[in-house]
């Protein structure tokens, strides 16, 4: 399902969720420091860069397109931490990738059109950071550590294929993680 809006198509899988991708986008293979970009509502706070999927996207497709745009950074895309279901005031169904940053562009889109910044924080300053008006994109971070586990870290796929990668889905109504 579509939902047309001016400069952007909104995309909605068959149970009524906001198809989204995100990625966490590291200094190095560490991944002790995170990037996280201005909120572009509220630009004093901050957020991980993220998006809604294209028409025919694929996931990990839209996660690096959403952070060249959003944070004006390319990167080595790296494993599938989980599928985030944010049910609240929206129905989000958001895949989180880490990302290894190699190159910052000087300016970007989003830095030109809205004035967006970008800024390293240590992950655990980063979790403080969100905690307050994004947890979940704080969750994201938190389940990093889960995500170091082989079983819960598949490498993005471009190829479609009906051999997906076990994936799993982290709920932020505080369920426990589902397998897929």
């Amino acid at each position: 399902m579509m939902k047309f809006k001016p400069n952007q198509t909104r995309t909605y899988d068959g149970e009524g969720f906001k198809r989204r991708a995100a990625c966490l986008c590291f200094r190095n293979e560490k991944e002790d420091e995170v990037l996280l970009v201005s909120s572009s509502r509220h630009p004093d706070q901050w957020i991980v860069p993220g998006g809604g999927m294209e028409p025919e996207e694929e996931p990990c497709g839209a996660a690096a397109r959403e952070v060249y745009e959003e944070a004006g950074v390319k990167g080595k895309l790296g494993r599938l931490l989980g599928i985030f279901e944010h049910n609240q005031d929206r129905k989000h169904r958001t895949y989180v990738y880490t990302l290894i940053v190699t190159e910052m562009l000087e300016d970007w889109e989003d830095s030109v059109n809205i004035g967006r910044k970008r800024k390293w924080f240590k992950t655990e300053e980063a979790v403080r950071v969100l905690q307050s008006h994004k947890p979940v994109h704080a969750e994201y971070l938190r389940r990093l550590t889960d995500s170091r586990h082989p079983a819960c870290a598949p490498v993005c796929s471009r190829a479609t294929d009906n051999n997906a990668p076990h994936y799993v889905v982290c709920s932020t109504q505080g369920s426990d993680l589902l397998n897929r």
